[in-house]
C-alpha cells in the first residue's frame, strides 16, 4: 500500500546503499533485532533505515506484526534484486582487499590460444615469479586496451591490423596431423591421395567478416592439386583446440595450426603426416601491451618471459627469426 503522497512513486533518485543493506538484513532474518546485531547497529537505527527506504520507494516493504515481520509483495520483489547485488558488491570488495598491494598481470586472449599454448607454459613463469598473480580472460571478443583493466592482449590477426608497438610472436603454417594410433591402425598415409581413406577434420567457417579459407582442407587440397579428392567423411569443429583434441583422440586427420600443436608434435602425441606439404597463413600471433601498464615491472617480466617462449615456438616449427 502507498505510505505517502502519489508523488513519491515518481521519485527517481538512487536509494542509499545503507538502506538497502538494512533491508537485506531484515528480510533475511525477518527480525529487526537480529538484523541490528548483524549490522552492529541499534534496533532503532535499523528501523529508521527501513522507514526511510519505504518512504523513498513509496510502498510498505514489511508488515509489522506483534511478534513477527513479514515481507510484502513489493518487499519480496525488491529482495530479489537487492540480495544478489549486495553479494556481488561484497565479493568484489573482498577480491579488491585480497589483491591490494599484490603484483598482478591481466591478459586477454582467445580460448584456443589460452588452452593450447599459454596455459601449458604458465607453470614455468609462476615458478620463476611466485609473487605475481596472473589473470587470463579467454574470450573471442576484442578488448579495448584504452578502457579495460587488461594489461596486455595476445591476438591472432593480420600485420596491418595491429598498432605500431605490437610485438610479433610467431607466424603460422597449416599442416595435416594425426595420432600415431590412427596411423598404425589405418591405411598407409604417405601421399596426399591417401587422405581419401581417412576422416578429415577442420574448422567450419569462422564467425569473422572474411572467411579464413586457408584454414580449410579444400584450400589445402586445391593448392596441392587434389581439388576433387573426397575423404571418407568430414568432421567440423568451431575451435582450434577442439580440432586438435579430435586428432589426439584418433578421430581423423586434422588440418592444424603449427604453433598450436608444436608441443603435441614434439611429444609424439601427434604426427605431422605430410611434413613437406605445409601451407603458409597470412595471419600471425601478436603481443600488444597497454600503454598505462608497460612500465610496471611485473608486466615487463611477463612480456620478457612470453617473448622467450615465443622464440622457442619459432624454433620448434622451423620459423626463421
Amino acid at each position: 500500500m502507498p505510505i505517502s503522497s502519489p508523488d513519491a512513486l515518481l521519485r527517481t533518485r538512487p536509494i542509499g546503499v545503507g538502506q538497502l543493506r538494512a533491508f537485506g538484513a531484515v528480510a533475511r532474518h525477518l527480525n529487526f533485532r537480529a538484523a541490528a546485531e548483524e549490522l552492529a547497529l541499534t534496533q532503532s537505527a535499523v528501523t529508521r533505515q527501513i522507514q526511510a527506504l519505504e518512504e523513498e520507494v513509496g510502498v510498505m516493504l514489511f508488515l509489522r506484526h506483534t511478534r513477527a515481520v513479514e515481507l510484502t509483495a513489493a518487499g519480496a520483489q525488491l529482495l530479489q534484486a537487492v540480495l544478489p547485488s549486495l553479494e556481488r558488491i561484497d565479493g568484489a570488495v573482498q577480491q579488491i582487499r585480497r589483491s591490494a598491494g599484490r603484483k598482478s598481470v591481466a591478459i586477454s586472449t582467445w580460448a584456443s590460444f589460452a588452452s593450447m599454448w599459454l596455459i601449458p607454459r604458465l607453470e614455468a613463469f609462476q615458478s620463476a615469479h611466485p609473487d605475481i598473480d596472473i589473470r587470463i580472460d579467454a574470450s573471442d571478443a576484442l578488448v579495448d586496451l584504452e578502457t579495460s583493466d587488461v594489461d596486455l592482449v595476445l591476438r591472432y590477426t593480420y600485420a596491418n591490423q595491429v598498432p605500431p608497438h605490437a610485438v610479433p610472436l610467431f607466424g603460422e603454417q597449416l599442416t595435416p596431423v594425426a595420432s600415431p594410433w590412427l596411423l598404425k591402425n589405418g591405411r598407409p598415409l604417405q601421399r596426399a591421395e591417401d587422405l581419401a581413406h581417412y576422416t578429415l577434420i577442420e574448422a567450419y567457417e569462422p564467425q569473422v567478416s572474411q572467411p579464413m579459407t586457408w584454414l580449410t582442407w579444400r584450400h589445402w587440397l586445391g593448392v596441392h592439386q587434389h581439388k576433387k579428392l573426397e575423404p571418407k567423411r568430414w568432421l567440423y569443429f568451431g575451435y582450434a583446440y577442439q580440432i586438435a583434441q579430435a586428432a589426439l583422440a584418433g578421430q581423423g586427420v586434422a588440418l592444424t595450426r603449427m604453433p598450436l600443436v608444436a608441443d603435441s608434435l614434439a611429444s609424439g602425441d601427434l604426427v605431422e603426416v605430410l611434413p613437406g606439404m605445409r601451407l603458409g597463413s597470412p595471419m600471425s600471433y601478436w603481443l600488444i601491451v597497454a600503454a598505462r601498464s608497460s612500465a610496471r615491472p611485473e608486466v615487463q617480466a611477463f612480456c620478457a618471459w612470453l617473448t622467450a617462449q615465443a622464440a622457442l615456438t619459432r624454433a620448434a616449427i622451423g620459423e626463421k627469426a
